[in-house]
């Protein structure tokens, strides 16, 4: 029996109970749900702030920090009403703080260090439990502003008494982050502004992993952001209204249809529409350096001129000279947003699987579908060569390296085209989406069973 749900007899027959007619449970992506017990009336969770060596990207292992092995951490769902107990470990090599961002909760479990507790130091515990009132869309997080940037975020769902309407035949949650990380280091920069590696749910694409809905579903989708930038998501061929914030559900009369919702920093959007519509659509940030991995200090004739630095200090940036013609095509301005520290890091090495002008693959990107692009010899003399024509397009195709059950019939070279963030709904017609989810099933029944469950472990104090 799943932690998530406890069992009570009725009628003879074991019958599940959540406490209220069984919610709808929320889908997260790439990222894992958090079990819990019950302790009397009191439903208990497990959280430890831990390094994390993740995955982005195929052959991209980054150093995050998150929790329980995970960045974002795991999802947590209640339901309206319950009381929780949430048991923070700390084993960071600093202090942390846990923030429960919306919460109307007692100012001594808010987890605002400094304020309303003591940070909770490497090695410490603390222990939150409140009741939950309210429904909607919330998440935790660390409250060390770099410890933010560095992935500790989680989505934690409440579920409403009485069920949504219209009800929902898909819920979905994807949490986004960015990170600046250079091509030969694992770590990100958590003071820098300029980001290239974008994440839905932890996964940049096209390693994401796509929403999988039947023709006709009513669908769902959990917005939430914590970094530095805001996100204008897009969805493909369908209309949405906006039904909840991270403040919780809206009035229907304050819904409008749209295609496009900006997710500010610290917000949640919650969108809902019929998927009438079929095709594998997609949903992304339409900021355009967002659609794109690894693209800073990257880009333009300078990445394609070997040894020729891109980045530079404050004065270079702001067109200070040093040296040489203020007119020079040697001259370039830094591309980052740092101020020097950071930008003068920044160099002509491509963080892409490619080796530049060659489009040799990358020896640790095996399988890589290789596409000679249609380009003359002498492009750089062409005023507005794009500047990613040798970073992005066929010539990036991957589809084997990102094959999973949710891509099973994509059209071939789709992952040549999919990059930051960037995913698919794909509504699906009956049988192609049985299809998909027997092909989960299997994948799923192939899996080891993980018997220590994280977070359930340990014992009362």
């Amino acid at each position: 029996m799943s932690h998530g749900m406890q069992e009570t007899k009725m009628n003879g027959k074991k019958q599940p109970e959540r406490g209220h007619a069984s919610p709808l449970p929320v889908e997260t992506s790439d990222v894992p749900q958090l079990p819990w017990r019950m302790d009397g009336n009191v439903k208990e969770f497990h959280l430890i702030a831990e390094p994390v060596k993740q995955e982005i990207f195929p052959g991209r292992v980054v150093d995050l920090w998150g929790y329980n092995g995970s960045a974002p951490g795991p999802t947590i769902q209640v339901n309206q009403g319950d009381r929780v107990r949430i048991i923070v470990d700390n084993h960071l090599p600093e202090a942390t703080s846990m923030h429960w961002h919306g919460f109307e909760i007692p100012n001594e479990m808010d987890g605002a260090p400094g304020s309303s507790q003591d940070p909770i130091p490497p090695g410490g515990r603390f222990v939150y439990e409140f009741t939950l009132h309210q429904e909607g869309t919330y998440f935790y997080h660390s409250h060390m502003a770099m410890q933010e940037m560095m992935g500790m975020i989680g989505a934690f769902i409440m579920h409403p008494k009485e069920p949504y309407k219209p009800r929902a035949d898909k819920d979905f949650a994807i949490i986004m982050q960015e990170y600046a990380i250079l091509s030969n280091i694992k770590v990100p920069n958590s003071m820098n502004m300029e980001f290239n590696w974008l994440t839905f749910n932890g996964k940049a694409g096209p390693a994401t992993t796509p929403l999988i809905v039947r023709h006709g579903d009513r669908v769902r989708v959990r917005l939430i952001n914590l970094g530095m930038d805001h996100h204008p998501i897009h969805l493909h061929g369908h209309t949405f209204v906006v039904t909840g914030t991270e403040g919780g559900r809206q009035p229907q009369s304050t819904w409008g249809p749209g295609n496009t919702v900006l997710v500010g920093v610290a917000q949640a959007r919650d969108i809902e529409f019929v998927a009438t519509n079929p095709g594998d659509w997609m949903l992304h940030c339409h900021l355009p350096h967002h659609m794109m991995n690894q693209m800073s200090s990257t880009v333009g004739p300078m990445s394609r001129r070997p040894g020729m630095p891109t980045g530079e200090g404050m004065e270079e940036g702001m067109g200070i000279l040093r040296q040489g013609s203020a007119t020079s095509d040697e001259n370039g301005p830094s591309l980052g947003r740092g101020m020097g520290v950071g930008s003068t890091a920044e160099q002509t090495i491509s963080n892409s699987p490619l080796k530049g002008e060659g489009q040799t693959p990358h020896e640790g990107m095996p399988g890589m579908q290789m596409a000679q692009p249609d380009v003359s010899k002498d492009a750089n003399s062409v005023p507005g060569f794009p500047q990613d024509a040798l970073m992005e397009g066929p010539a990036m195709a991957m589809d084997q390296m990102v094959e999973k059950p949710e891509n099973f019939g994509l059209r071939p070279g789709w992952s040549g085209f999919m990059a930051g963030m960037m995913t698919f709904v794909r509504v699906l017609p009956p049988d192609k989406y049985d299809h998909i989810m027997e092909l989960r099933k299997k994948q799923e029944g192939n899996k080891p069973m993980k018997m220590d469950m994280p977070g359930m472990e340990h014992k009362h104090e």
